[in-house]
């Protein structure tokens, strides 16, 4: 199996350097047009230039590809609206969007004052909910579309100084989950991507040798078959230093302790059967869910 990606059209935000820059790159390579978006400021989100984004766009030339560089921001509506139609008037349909902008600022709670919480919730949910509303109805009309946003095992698992990322890349997560179901009969694909990876943004949260292994051309493979016409839809990817894994939300089988006379005592006791997940369940959706506990309710029937 070849994955290209000729004739399609691709945006990646935060494109200008690390991961984003890497996916653009190698987009371009298996034929991909590229809108190469990046506002240019600090990992914070301070500042702003246009020019790491415009170098990639040169490489990509250098390589023989097409691309355009774009400054706008991700949480600006304006910003977005004229990226998407600067890409239409370009080359008139998008096929692939990858949400890869970010920032941190990293704290614990304690310390961390509600703005900071606020403008990193902003970048991460909110810049990738409007680049995806932007496109999502080009796509409908196309028939065809696939999106990527990025998650992280700090939104899957924790990590401590981190409760404004861990939200929002958290929350990237329960968007799609919806998002896959509304865009099936539309053929658009949408998949999350955990990464590890060296950058800009991590590189002193790591340790230096970490840079030799974790490197962003081992993490952008798996992006390429999540926004390939292969794709599968609704699956959260980690990747990092060439490894790769699903990850899943799963339930456990449950039981029912009945309606009469039901305390919290009762579900103390039966803690040890309601936690075991050796016949648990994955990616239950809000119907199903519903149909479950009725089930168990009614013993069976």
């Amino acid at each position: 199996m070849s994955i290209r990606f000729d004739g399609k059209v691709a945006i990646v935000t935060g494109a200008g350097g690390g991961l984003g820059r890497s996916h653009a790159l190698e987009l371009a390579r298996r034929g991909a047009k590229v809108v190469v978006n990046d506002l240019g400021g600090d990992r914070t989100g301070a500042g702003g230039s246009s020019e790491a984004a415009k170098k990639v766009v040169e490489e990509i030339k250098a390589l023989g590809g097409e691309a355009i560089a774009n400054g706008s921001s991700v949480t600006d509506d304006e910003g977005v609206a004229n990226m998407v139609k600067q890409t239409m008037d370009q080359w008139g349909r998008i096929d692939i969007l990858i949400n890869n902008a970010g920032i941190l600022r990293d704290k614990s709670f304690s310390k961390m004052e509600i703005q900071d919480f606020q403008l990193v919730v902003d970048v991460h949910l909110m810049g990738t909910v409007k680049p995806t509303k932007a496109v999502w109805e080009i796509m409908k009309a196309q028939n065809y579309g696939r999106i990527v946003v990025t998650a992280s095992s700090t939104g899957l698992y924790g990590n401590f100084g981190q409760t404004n990322y861990g939200a929002a890349k958290l929350a990237v997560v329960g968007f799609i989950n919806t998002l896959k179901l509304e865009g099936q009969k539309n053929n658009i694909h949408c998949n999350a991507l955990a990464p590890v990876a060296y950058t800009r943004m991590t590189s002193d949260l790591m340790p230096p040798e970490a840079e030799q292994m974790l490197t962003p051309d081992s993490v952008s493979p798996g992006v390429m078959f999540l926004v390939s016409e292969q794709a599968p839809t609704g699956m959260i990817l980690c990747a990092g230093a060439g490894v790769f894994a699903a990850a899943r939300m799963e339930e456990s089988e449950g039981v029912f302790l009945g309606r009469e006379g039901l305390t919290a005592e009762k579900v103390a006791e039966n803690w040890g059967k309601i936690t075991d997940f050796s016949n648990a369940t994955p990616y239950f959706m809000g119907g199903e869910q519903t149909g479950k506990f009725l089930k168990l309710a009614t013993g069976g029937k």
